[in-house]
Formats: structure tokens, sequence, C-alpha cells
């Protein structure tokens, strides 16, 4: 049935593009994909860094550490603002950057690492960009539908998005909006992709300005439509509704494992230190003893449960529980914490009773 499906037409396209920008809070121009989310995120960034550009580029995770690179390999001076991942950047520590270095042009931030589960505060801290006149590139891939996104309030000038965490959909398509300040800058760029997929500009030229009557491409049409279809999601659901069940599923998470943790082997405690540091996506747990073993043993009892062991080096150590997109539901957090607590030989009773209360409390 999925094989036999009339062509996506342009109108249609457009339409979703549309739901995108409704949902990003912008009117600025929306550029839907069709790759994963770090197309676009590579596209933005060579599109408007160029040699003789100077970047912050706020690493607050692994692809913090990502945009480091592509930065360097656009030519551009790179300033790196590092924090732990337990912690969260501060405006006040990006406004000391900036303040260091006034040359800076370009500043590349992550809303929310998934990976190590803290988000930043992106209000202030793009108050403090646009104070200094920079442009904003913000991947908001873990973000989106879980907390505030206001990308023309708070002056994003690039922000990208991905289907496959809060909303619920897929991993294959992404979208990125372009405020007229990034065109201009991307625009003045000689080294700017030309004729390739990374190339915003041939989107703007070929699709956006001729007035979006016909692809440049062959759509990813499964992917289209499954994007179409979680952000029928999402309006029926009412974003606002959206947002509250991520904010619930981090809290409940959080106070079942402060319950748990003490009695566990590894006495596991959450990786983020602050809970207002911490994503609403997904909640890390520092243990001493063998995350990927944990990991392992939870997912032989129960292999449906959104638990993994943290990424590279923090393997070991990192304990990683997505609750995101369908998995943000009270069921979903207590089947986690009864798993882990029967991993790790103790009562769940604890656990479950904290993190029941702190639902109710935050929904």
């Amino acid at each position: 049935m999925l094989l036999d499906l009339p062509p996506l037409t342009a109108d249609r396209f457009a339409a979703i593009e549309d739901k995108v920008a409704a949902l990003l809070r912008t009117r600025a121009d929306v550029i839907v994909t069709q790759g994963e989310a770090l197309l676009p995120l590579e596209a933005a960034i060579k599109g408007a860094a160029h040699p003789g550009s100077t970047a912050l580029n706020v690493v607050t995770g692994p692809y913090g550490q990502t945009f480091g690179g592509w930065l360097r390999d656009a030519g551009a001076k790179v300033v790196d603002l590092a924090v732990p991942y337990e912690t969260a950047v501060s405006a006040e520590q990006v406004a000391a950057a900036l303040d260091a270095h006034p040359e800076i042009d370009f500043v590349s931030l992550v809303h929310a690492e998934a990976a190590t589960g803290n988000t930043n505060p992106v209000a202030g801290i793009a108050e403090v960009v646009r104070r200094h006149g920079a442009l904003l590139m913000l991947d908001a891939v873990a973000s989106v539908a879980a907390e505030p996104l206001l990308t023309d309030e708070w002056g994003v000038d690039l922000c990208v998005i991905g289907g496959q965490k809060a909303m619920g959909g897929p991993a294959g398509v992404s979208a990125v909006s372009v405020s007229d300040r990034a065109w201009e800058r991307i625009a003045a760029n000689p080294a700017a992709p030309r004729r390739s997929y990374l190339s915003l500009l041939d989107w703007k030229e070929r699709w956006t300005d001729a007035g979006r009557t016909q692809l440049p491409h062959a759509p990813a049409q499964l992917e289209m439509l499954a994007l179409e279809e979680c952000l029928a999601a999402i309006e029926a659901e009412t974003l606002d509704a959206v947002i509250a069940r991520h904010r619930a599923a981090a809290a409940a998470t959080r106070a079942g494992v402060l319950a748990l943790g003490p009695l566990t082997r590894g006495a596991l405690a959450p990786y983020v230190t602050r809970a207002e540091d911490a994503a609403p996506v997904a909640t890390t747990l520092r243990t001493t003893g063998n995350a990927t073993e944990l990991a392992a043993e939870i997912r032989r009892r129960a292999p449906h449960l959104p638990v993994q062991a943290g990424g590279g080096l923090l393997a070991f150590t990192m304990l990683r529980i997505n609750h995101y997109g369908p998995a943000a539901t009270p069921e979903t957090v207590l089947a986690v914490l009864e798993a882990l607590a029967e991993a790790t030989g103790v009562s769940a009773a604890p656990a479950v009773e904290a993190a029941t209360e702190a639902w109710e409390q935050a929904i």
C-alpha cells in the first residue's frame, strides 16, 4: 500500500512547511530538508561560516563538538565555550565570551542535548547574542515540542529541528528556519555550498523564491507524510499539552531515580546536577557500576523500554532514559523505574510513589 501512493504535490509540501513554521513560531522562511537533521545543521554552518568569520561554539555535549569541527572546516576561527556536561551554559558565560572576542559574528548553540540530558536557557542567551549583533544558530532537534521554542521572539536566525524525538515523527526528514539576516549572510558568502545537497541557497532560489510551485528534487514521500501526521497529532493534543507531558515525564523520572538511587548497586543519581538544567526529553544517570551491563540487563528483561548506555567515553558510567514522543507517558516512566529496580535488586515502591506524585504535580 505504501509503495503505490500518488506523488507528493508541491502544494502539499509547501503546506507541511507552513505547519512547521507555525510550530517554530516563526514568519521566516522554512525549508524542509530531505534527510536527518545533521543535513540542515551542516548546511547552516557551511552556509553562514567562512574564512574571516569568527564563531562562538557553545559545547554542552557531543553535538557542540561536531559543530566546532564543521566551523573549522568552513575556515572560521572558532572560540569554544565548553562547560561540564552535567550543567548548562549561562547567558552570563556567553556574554563574557562575546565581550572577550568582539569579532565574533556567529554563535552555535544546542538547545537540549539528549545525549547528556541537559538543556540551555536559550531565551537569555539569544538576547545576549542579539545585543552583540552576531547570528545565532540553534539546534532544536531534541527540544522542539518538548519545551517552548519561540524562534522569532528570541531572535534565532537559523533554527534546525528533526521529527524523531518529542514530535514523535520520522528521523529521515528535518527542517531549518532562516531569518532575513541569515539569508543575507549566506548570500554574501562566496564559500557557501552551491549545486549541492548542503546548499540552502539552491533551495531558496529554486523553491522558496520561485513561489513553491515546483519541487527541485523528488521528495522523501513517506517521511514527509509521516511528518505531516505527527504535526497533526501535536495540533490535536495541543502544543502546550505535549510540552507539559514531556515536562512531567522528566520530573517523574528524576523524582523516581532520586527515591531509588541510594538503594541500588552503584548508587544511581541524576547526571545533570540541577533539575532546572535537565532536558525534558531524556534523563541521564550517573552510576559507579557498569552502565553498559545495566542497560543490557534492562533490555534483556524489557527490550521495549527506552533505556541505553551513554555514548563514547560515557558508556560505562552513564545510563540514559529516553522519555520523548510516545515514551513521554506515566506508564513508560513507571515501567522503566520498575525495570531499573528489578535489575539492581531493590524494591520499586519508593520510586513509583515519588514518580507518580511528581507527575501529578507537573501536570
